[in-house]
C-alpha cells in the first residue's frame, strides 16, 4: 500500500480527536490497529535498511502527522544515518595462478581484514603462520627471503581451531596476519587442509578494521595449486565495495514551551526474515515482531495522543521511534551523538521495548533504570495500576535504546513486560498480544509523567553497571561500555563505570583504546582478544587516543 493511500485511509478512519483522551476500550482498539499493521507480513519484519522498515517508518510519520506533532528530525520527522550491510566485489578482485584464472566468490573470497590493493609476485608457504616457542610451534623458523612475498598459510591451527585447546589464541586470524605483515608480506592467502573445519564466511557487517594488504581465502582448485604445486607466477587483487544501508529515526514533538523535554522512545525495527539474531531454526520466515517491538511503537503513538489531549504542560514531549536497535542500538546511538535538539534540556528518557506480553496469571512489569535518579525510588510505589507488581533493576545499561541516553548522563526508565517463547521467532504475532495489559502499562507511564510534572529537572545518578561489558569468557574487564557503532581504528568508549579499572585510571567517554599491553587494538574483535590475555591483579599499560593526543595509562585489573 502506498503511503498516500495509507494516509487517506487513516484520515477516513480516524474517529477520535487529539483534544480528547481515549477511553481504555478506544485505546485498546488503537493499539490493536497499530500492531496489526506493523506486525503484518506486508512489513516483512521491518529490518532496518530494507523496504519493510521504510513502510513502517512512513506509517509512524503518518501517525505523527495525524496527531499534529511538530517535526523534530533533520528532514521533517526523519533523522537518517548509514551503516554497513555486506559488500560487493569489484572487477579488481582477481586471482591468477600459473596462468589459471580464478573467480570470486566461487574459487576464493576476500576477507574483511583485506585492504583494496593488487600485488604480483611469489608465494611462500608458512604453515599455520604461528610463531610461538612456548607451544613449540615456530612456522617461520629457518625461513628466509620472506620480504615482499605473498604468504600462504593454513586457516586452522595444529589442534583444529579448538577454542579450549592450547592454540586457542592463534585462531585469531588478525594475529597471524599481523605477524605476516611484520615479516614483510605483501598479501596473505588462507587455505584449509583440515576438512573437519568450517570455512570462513566473509562477514563485512562486523566492524573489522582492514589491514594494509590484500587477504583472501582460497578454495577448490586454487587452494590445491597453492598447497601442492610449483607456483611460477601469481597475481592477487582485492576490490571490496562495502554496501551501505540507510536507517531512519522518526522524531516528533509536543511543544509546551517548557524549559525541559521528556523523551519517550521505542524501536520499530525487527529481524526481517530472521537472517541475523533469530532464535528460530526452521525454514526462512518473516519475523513479524509484534511484541518486539510493534507493541512499544504502538504505545509510543498512543502516549503521544494522550499527552496531546491531557498531558501536563510543565515539560515538552519528544517522541522518537528508533531503527537499528536489533543491529546494536544503531538508531539511538546515532541520535544522541547527532541530536536534533540540546540534550542538556532532556529531563529524563522513557524507553518502551516489549510491553505487549504482560502475563495474566503473574502481572509483573520489569522497570529498569530505577537507580538513575533518586526520584525513581520514591515513585515506584505510586505508579502501579491493576495490581501490577513492579520488579525494579537499578542499572541504566541494558540491551535497549535507553542505554544510549543513560550514557549521556540522562535519567532513564525502561518498561518491559518480560520475555516469552516467541521472542525473536516468526511466532511473535499480533494475536498473542495482551492488549489489556498494554493499556495498563500505558497508564503507568502516564502516572510516571504526571507525578514528576512539578519536580523540575530530575537529578541524574550513576548506577553500578556490572553488565556494562558483556564478556563472560573474560577473566577481567576495563569497566567500560564500548561504542559498537564506531568504525574507526581502535575501540571507542561510550561510558565508564565508577570504581572499575578504567575509571580508576582516568579514562573518559570518547577515549579510543588503541593498545592493551603489547596487544594492538584495531577494532572490537582485537579489543576482546586482548582482554582475554589478562587475569585479575595484572597491571598493564593501556594506550588511548583522546582527540589528537595519545596517552598511556596504567590499569590494574
Amino acid at each position: 500500500m502506498k503511503r498516500t493511500s495509507l494516509l487517506a485511509l487513516l484520515l477516513l478512519t480516524a474517529c477520535v480527536s487529539t483534544r480528547i483522551p481515549l477511553t481504555d476500550s478506544q485505546l485498546k482498539l488503537k493499539l490493536q490497529e497499530h500492531i496489526t499493521f506493523l506486525a503484518s507480513d506486508e512489513y516483512e519484519g521491518r529490518e532496518t535498511g530494507e523496504p519493510g522498515a521504510i513502510k513502517a517508518r512512513d506509517y509512524i510519520v503518518d501517525q505523527f502527522e495525524l496527531l499534529h506533532l511538530r517535526p523534530k528530525g533533520r528532514k521533517g520527522f526523519l533523522q537518517s544515518y548509514t551503516f554497513p550491510r555486506g559488500a560487493s566485489f569489484g572487477p579488481g578482485t582477481q586471482l591468477y595462478i600459473n596462468n589459471h584464472t580464478f573467480v570470486a566468490p566461487s574459487d576464493f573470497v576476500p576477507l574483511p581484514y583485506s585492504s583494496n590493493s593488487n600485488v604480483t609476485g611469489y608465494i611462500v608457504r608458512v604453515g599455520f603462520g604461528i610463531d610461538d616457542p612456548g607451544l613449540q610451534q615456530q612456522d617461520y623458523l629457518g625461513k628466509t627471503g620472506l620480504n615482499k612475498k605473498i604468504f600462504v598459510m593454513e586457516y586452522g591451527t595444529p589442534d583444529g581451531n579448538n577454542p579450549h585447546g592450547k592454540f586457542a589464541e592463534w585462531t585469531d586470524l588478525r594475529k597471524r596476519i599481523d605477524g605476516a605483515i611484520q615479516r614483510g608480506a605483501t598479501g596473505v592467502i588462507f587455505i584449509n587442509s583440515d576438512t573437519s573445519l568450517t570455512i570462513p564466511e566473509p562477514d563485512f557487517n562486523n566492524r573489522i578494521s582492514p589491514t594494509s594488504l590484500p587477504v583472501i581465502f582460497a578454495k577448490g582448485k586454487a587452494a590445491e595449486l597453492l598447497r601442492d604445486s610449483v607456483i611460477t607466477n601469481i597475481t592477487l587483487g582485492t576490490d571490496i565495495n562495502k554496501i551501505m544501508k540507510t536507517g531512519y529515526n522518526v522524531v516528533g514533538m509536543i511543544n509546551n514551551k517548557a524549559k525541559y523535554n521528556i523523551v519517550i522512545g521505542a524501536h520499530y525495527d525487527h529481524l526481517g526474515y530472521g537472517d541475523e539474531g533469530s532464535l528460530y531454526r526452521g525454514t526462512r520466515a518473516i519475523h513479524n515482531g509484534a511484541d518486539d517491538n510493534a507493541s512499544g511503537t504502538a504505545a509510543l503513538i498512543e502516549l503521544a495522543r494522550q499527552l496531546k489531549a491531557e498531558g501536563p504542560k510543565t515539560n515538552n514531549y519528544i517522541f522518537i521511534a528508533f531503527s537499528g536497535e536489533e543491529k546494536g542500538l544503531l538508531g539511538s546511538n546515532n541520535f544522541v551523538k547527532n541530536a536534533t535538539f540540546d540534550l542538556g534540556t532532556v529531563n529524563y528518557m522513557i524507553n518502551l521495548d516489549m510491553v505487549g506480553r504482560l502475563k495474566s496469571d503473574d502481572k509483573a512489569l520489569i522497570i529498569s533504570g530505577s537507580g538513575t535518579s533518586t526520584r525513581w525510588k520514591t515513585l515506584m510505589d505510586s505508579i502501579s495500576v491493576d495490581n501490577i507488581r513492579i520488579k525494579q533493576t537499578e542499572s541504566g545499561v541494558g540491551p535497549s535504546d535507553h542505554t544510549s541516553f543513560y550514557l549521556q548522563n540522562i535519567p532513564v526508565l525502561h518498561f518491559f513486560s518480560g520475555t516469552h517463547s516467541d521472542y525473536h521467532k516468526p511466532s511473535d504475532d499480533a494475536d498473542l498480544i495482551n492488549y489489556d495489559g498494554e493499556v495498563s502499562i500505558i497508564h503507568m507511564i502516564l502516572n510516571t509523567i504526571t507525578l514528576t510534572a512539578n519536580d523540575g529537572k530530575l537529578v541524574f545518578a550513576k548506577t553500578k553497571d556490572d553488565q556494562n561489558e558483556n564478556a563472560p569468557k573474560f577473566k577481567v574487564t576495563l569497566g567500560v561500555v564500548p561504542d559498537y557503532a564506531f568504525d574507526g581504528e581502535g575501540m571507542r568508549i561510550d561510558g565508564v563505570t565508577d570504581g572499575k579499572p578504567a575509571s580508576k585510571a582516568g579514562f573518559e567517554s570518547g577515549d579510543i583504546v588503541i593498545q592493551i599491553g603489547e596487544y594492538t587494538v584495531v577494532d572490537m574483535m582485537s579489543y576482546m582478544k586482548a582482554l582475554g590475555k589478562f587475569k585479575h591483579g595484572d597491571a598493564v599499560k593501556v594506550k588511548i587516543r583522546r582527540g589528537k593526543d595519545v596517552f598511556e595509562k596504567e590499569v590494574v585489573f
